[in-house]
């Protein structure tokens, strides 16, 4: 990895860098996914199916589109016994973080009759996509799905590519039954966004579409947002270490490359004060690099988005951190805890030597869905919020209007909403 000084100009480079990865970078793309999408929204079930030809090489119908108990049952067969346990532990350890998140409906009554409140309501219908394809992801199932399940969404359904046998990868069929998924469905890409925003024959509309996927599926999201809502925009994974002098080189190393083999476009980076750190954690990625089964994709993920900068103080390493607003952001310096209150921008935290990025990945409990390309300095994490929703109450007596009436007329006026001033005041005119 190369080695650089932390300074203005190079840290303005790295921004500017990082930000070519934005899914809102890939404009080109745009026209195909509108094709798409609007194909999806005349057509519906038909074109549907065809885009499943065309892309994903299955014969997809009404007839075939759901997956069926018979099928869920073969998944649990092909499925081993040891995965399904760890599947069902970090399925517990999710509930439980993110029961942590509940909100609930709140009223205030006061004796002249004012009653104010929040209610809470639960979202009624979210679509979860899924992808597929040659790589597997259950932990997305159950990061994506549990809190929704959680946040008492009425009804969960899940679309998937399925394979060119017409058939859903089983870890992820079983990982959906085991999260407490209603539906699966077999549709992948932009088509099946748009099945999800517009509704078809066979996949009904939903309310909130929640789930990663390739650079299509992203650009369908941030298209039929305002039809429905969604969670966010992906863009590729990223890694931020922020370690001193005491930080181990090896462990640093290989956390680094946990996110570098996502893909090509994967963001590694380690800001240290320490230029002695740098030298051995440049040497560990490339001993690593060369033992692991994708160091062809680690190879370019480092070349292209692969950083190690030598900040001369912490307080400039930390500065420097706040600015990328990483997706994941490892401490590792002798007071971790001390530095986590100065962090603003993180999508997620990992505190000390044995947190690695994994660990929040599959099995801690808090969501992996995170703020990407910088997003983390006004985005959060998927979590309960995301699947509820809040209205108002208000609710007065007269006793308590009649206060305060020509206050609320007087500000309608300073308006010129004079239908505004006279809705309250026909209630005390005496006609």
């Amino acid at each position: 990895m190369r080695i650089e000084k932390l300074d203005q100009d190079t840290k303005k480079n790295l921004l500017e860098d990082l930000l070519k990865r934005s899914p809102n970078s890939y404009g080109k793309y745009e026209e195909s996914v509108k094709e798409i999408l609007d194909a999806v929204r005349e057509r519906r079930d038909e074109a549907l199916f065809e885009y499943t030809k065309k892309f994903d090489g299955a014969d997809i119908s009404a007839d075939n589109i759901l997956v069926t108990e018979e099928e869920v049952r073969e998944a649990y067969e092909a499925v081993d016994q040891g995965l399904l346990e760890v599947i069902r532990k970090a399925l517990v350890n999710i509930r439980v973080y993110h029961e942590k998140q509940m909100q609930y409906s709140w009223f205030d009554s006061k004796p002249d009759g004012t009653v104010l409140g929040q209610k809470v309501t639960a979202l009624q219908r979210v679509g979860v996509y899924v992808p597929g394809g040659k790589a597997a992801y259950p932990s997305s199932v159950l990061m994506n799905v549990m809190p929704a399940k959680v946040a008492g969404v009425e009804e969960i359904i899940m679309v998937t590519p399925p394979g060119k046998d017409s058939r859903v990868t089983p870890t992820t069929l079983v990982a959906a039954k085991e999260a407490g998924v209603d539906k699966v469905y077999k549709a992948g890409g932009a088509q099946a966004i748009g099945a999800l925003a517009y509704g078809t024959e066979s996949i009904p509309k939903v309310d909130k579409i929640v789930g990663p996927g390739n650079i299509y599926v992203a650009l369908a999201k941030k298209a039929v947002y305002g039809h429905v809502s969604i969670d966010s925009i992906a863009g590729p994974s990223e890694i931020l270490v922020l370690a001193d002098e005491t930080a181990n080189p090896r462990y640093a190393a290989a956390d680094l490359l946990s996110q570098a083999e996502h893909d090509e476009l994967a963001s590694a980076i380690l800001v240290t004060t320490s230029m002695e750190l740098a030298g051995k954690v440049s040497e560990w990625t490339e001993r690593f690099t060369k033992e692991l089964s994708r160091g062809e994709i680690i190879q370019k993920s480092l070349d292209n988005y692969g950083h190690i900068l030598v900040a001369d103080s912490m307080e400039d390493a930390i500065e420097a951190a706040n600015e990328i607003a990483s997706e994941h952001l490892e401490i590792m310096t002798a007071n971790p805890f001390e530095v986590m209150t100065k962090i603003r921008n993180a999508g997620a935290i990992f505190i000390g030597e044995y947190s690695s990025e994994p660990l929040g990945d599959y099995f801690a409990g808090p969501n992996h869905v995170l703020p990407t390309n910088g997003t983390a300095k006004f985005f959060s994490p998927l979590s309960v919020d995301d699947f509820i929703k809040k209205s108002s109450i208000i609710s007065y007596s007269r006793e308590a209007l009649e206060k305060i009436h020509t206050d609320i007329e007087r500000f309608a006026e300073a308006e010129h909403l004079t239908a505004h001033a006279n809705s309250v005041r026909v209630r005390f005119d005496g006609k």
